[in-house]
């Protein structure tokens, strides 16, 4: 049976990278839907991608800097409403090779989540001195902390299975950035997902800036802490009737669908972030 992929990429400032990021997708990936989440760059992004004239890329523009880990959450929740059977997420930024979405994809299955990891066996990453020290022992730490059979889970160069995305309790990712990539992989782990890693080459960005905040280490610890004490004291039922996200509400703002629970009955949406009060008889 065909099943149905959606390559996400999240950007702010890269209309430098887009085009042959773009261009070189296709070279492996002739086809496949492209989502691209714009955090309103204001620096071309858009144009490059209309000169592009490719009917598979649609953008979601957003007003203005949200942050990644919404952006991935938008992209999770897009997949799931559109019906997609695999989402394949990846950086904007030239760090993730598109020749490894053949193999991403190839590997992805029923009940999965695949990860492309530049520490497994025949993996590779160009960052060096400080920068390679701080990523390998943080994922050697997550991956202890959290049990995870994985030599890589902090990178979004990864692919999951919509079925599973569709039970994540939304209210509990709250996370930024790269800490919210960890707890993902680790609800994966709770859900029973078939944890896959491939190696890649890790390429570091040669044009445009880092979009990573300097407090990012500190956060990530601080979140790696409260994942744990979570998996004590927390009881979870999930399952596919999930009621964490919505898209029957349409927001007063931007007028998108795209709602996930933020606590109790307050959603926000993830386009533009505005909240809004969802009752259960709504």
């Amino acid at each position: 049976m065909n099943k149905n992929y959606l390559i996400s990429i999240a950007t702010f400032k890269e209309s430098e990278n887009l085009k042959k990021l773009i261009n070189d997708i296709r070279l492996y990936d002739k086809k496949t839907k492209i989502l691209i989440i714009n955090d309103f760059s204001n620096d071309k992004t858009l144009e490059v991608i209309s000169n592009i004239h490719d009917k598979n890329i649609e953008v979601i523009e957003r007003p203005k800097k949200l942050g990644l880990g919404t952006a991935h959450l938008l992209s999770i929740l897009y997949a799931i409403k559109n019906k997609y059977d695999f989402l394949l997420t990846m950086d904007a930024d030239l760090s993730h090779e598109p020749k490894n979405i053949p193999d991403l994809f190839a590997l992805a299955k029923e009940k999965s989540f695949v990860i492309g990891s530049r520490y497994c066996k025949g993996g590779k990453c160009d960052y060096t001195g400080f920068r390679k020290i701080v990523s390998s022992l943080g994922n050697k730490i997550a991956t202890s902390i959290l049990k995870v059979k994985l030599k890589e889970i902090t990178t979004y160069y990864r692919v999951y299975d919509v079925k599973l995305l569709k039970m994540l309790p939304f209210n509990e990712l709250k996370a930024s950035g790269y800490s919210l990539g960890v707890k993902i992989v680790w609800f994966m782990k709770i859900l029973g997902a078939d944890l896959i890693e491939t190696p890649i080459h890790f390429k570091d960005r040669n044009k445009g800036k880092s979009k990573i905040p300097k407090m990012q280490i500190i956060i990530s610890a601080l979140d790696l802490i409260i994942i744990k004490l979570s998996e004590k004291f927390t009881r979870r039922n999930l399952n596919i009737s999930n009621k964490s996200y919505s898209f029957e509400k349409t927001c007063d703002a931007c007028k998108s669908n795209f709602f996930s629970q933020f606590k109790h009955n307050i959603f926000r949406c993830l386009v533009c972030l505005k909240k809004k009060k969802i009752l259960s008889n709504d």
